[in-house]
């Protein structure tokens, strides 16, 4: 003798409700099995060592102090030689027709 289909999906969901499963009667891909494993992100922070505090962090801090970054200067010193040399990056386009080269 069969069981009828809708007794034996009613025992499954009385056996989800019980067992703190999800009902999924049709076998849907539901993403359940990736939603209930352990997070990876906390393990992954505390595996990489902190960062140490620099200039920029203090400058953050306290932006009242005058500070001085080294490689700061250096670097917007290259900028404006390679500026100056025409090699500084493409200005932003603003309209199509000063976006186009003179020829």
């Amino acid at each position: 003798m069969a069981v009828p289909r809708s007794r034996i999906l009613d025992l499954m969901k009385v056996q989800c409700r019980i067992f703190a499963a999800s009902f999924n009667p049709q076998g849907l891909r539901t993403g359940n099995k990736v939603l209930r494993q352990r997070l990876k992100g906390p393990a992954m922070a505390a595996y990489y060592p902190r960062r140490p505090a620099g200039i920029r962090d203090l400058r953050k801090l306290f932006p009242q102090l005058e500070t001085w970054d080294e490689h700061e200067e250096e670097r917007l010193e290259s900028l404006q030689i390679a500026k100056s040399k025409g090699k500084g990056h493409p200005k932003k386009k603003r309209t199509a027709n000063t976006s186009r080269r003179k020829k």
